[in-house]
């Protein structure tokens, strides 16, 4: 089997990161299915992932590894993770305990493009949390 077939058909997880050593992660809510957000994995991100079982990304604007949670406390238990089929983008289905937007909301995508217009924005969402009271400084 030519090397392109087994990554689209065998059994073997070859994730293909991008030449900044990135890999897309769709985090869906498994429970409701609603997608949660989009974030970026490099290759310890999707370890501890792994090994953990809970999210962990790579954060681009801070150069770090960023643990879903570890200020907010808004954690996300991993129940599974799909690949697509060129395995170039992950789905992590996960159990979350509260909101996992930095502003609130459950989700990161809770504004849609109002219908008929091509710059406006509409609420598709209400906020879940207080951003100020979880991201407290301690």
């Amino acid at each position: 089997m030519s090397a392109s077939k087994e990554i689209e058909v065998g059994l073997k997880f070859t994730p293909k990161f991008d030449s900044n050593g990135l890999i897309p992660a769709i985090a869906q809510d498994a429970a409701t299915g609603q997608v949660l957000m989009v974030a970026y994995m490099n290759d310890e991100a999707l370890a501890e992932t792994i090994k953990t079982g809970r999210g962990v990304y790579y954060s681009r604007s801070r150069n770090k590894l960023w643990r879903k949670g570890e200020e907010s406390g808004n954690v996300q238990i991993v129940k599974e993770i799909l690949v697509d089929c060129d395995q170039d983008c992950l789905i992590l289905k996960v159990q979350v305990n509260n909101g996992q937007c930095h502003v609130g909301y459950m989700s990161c995508f809770y504004r849609s493009l109002k219908t008929g217009t091509s710059d406006e924005l509409q609420f598709n969402a209400e906020t879940v949390y207080d951003p100020a009271e979880a991201y407290k400084k301690k």
